[in-house]
């Protein structure tokens, strides 16, 4: 078969396929400068109006699979990661995160699971109260938010996990969370638990839910994450 292509057409061909290469250099370096996962939004104000931004990241996520350094997803996100089977080597003794208590474990998982939660329905679940430093660790940690507030009486605060979660454990999104067989296998459940216990699902995006309304700065005052306004005139 005669190949019809013209000299043009391979010049095409050529610089449509360098624009591609000079994208996922600009791609990969914007990632590897950031210390936090990258967004796809973020990326895509930076590379060329018609770059595709997924098929560009998957495609990088590709070339670093087999190296010792993977680019991993976090939600629409995206960040270089030390391969798995190669994190024991990597010793950080000095950023070394502080164990989770007991309590802290089974808050963080119940929010994990049940999200949006409210800590009256934690303390439902575990049957005994949570006490404000166990939410204040979590927190800090940057593992979990206050996501709304419940349209019940009383409008309690309702908790979310964050993109930070999500990356330091290793998921690229909450569907990704063990499931029950999961659980079982890994010796985290007891082999006597009722025939009925199942695995919540929840949300899979930051959305509220349809009874969650946004926090507003008279809510974020009152929570004591800004300090109130002054009511003064000048």
């Amino acid at each position: 078969m005669i190949d019809l292509k013209s000299e043009e057409d391979y010049e095409n061909e050529g610089r449509d396929l360098q624009a591609e290469i000079e994208a996922e250099r600009i791609a990969e370096a914007l990632v590897f400068a950031s210390s936090q996962p990258v967004p796809e939004s973020f990326l895509a104000e930076r590379l060329p109006r018609d770059a595709d931004v997924r098929a560009i990241m998957l495609r990088l996520k590709e070339q670093y699979a087999p190296r010792g350094v993977n680019l991993v997803q976090v939600e629409s996100a995206w960040a270089f990661r030390t391969a798995a089977d190669l994190s024991f080597i990597i010793r950080r003794d000095d950023n070394e995160v502080k164990k989770l208590s007991r309590a802290a474990l089974e808050v963080l998982s119940i929010i994990a699971y049940h999200q949006p939660v409210t800590r009256a329905e934690i303390e439902d679940i575990r049957g005994v109260q949570t006490s404000r430093g166990t939410l204040d660790v979590l927190m800090e940690a940057g593992w979990v938010r206050f996501r709304g507030r419940r349209r019940t009486p009383g409008r309690p605060v309702t908790l979310g996990t964050t993109r930070d979660f999500l990356d330091h454990f290793g998921l690229e999104e909450l569907r990704d969370l063990p499931g029950l067989e999961e659980l079982k296998g890994a010796g985290l459940l007891s082999g006597r638990i009722p025939a009925n216990f199942n695995i919540p699902s929840p949300l899979m995006n930051d959305e509220l839910s349809e009874d969650e309304d946004p926090i507003t700065q008279m809510d974020l005052e009152e929570l004591g994450l800004l300090a109130p306004r002054s009511t003064s005139e000048d």
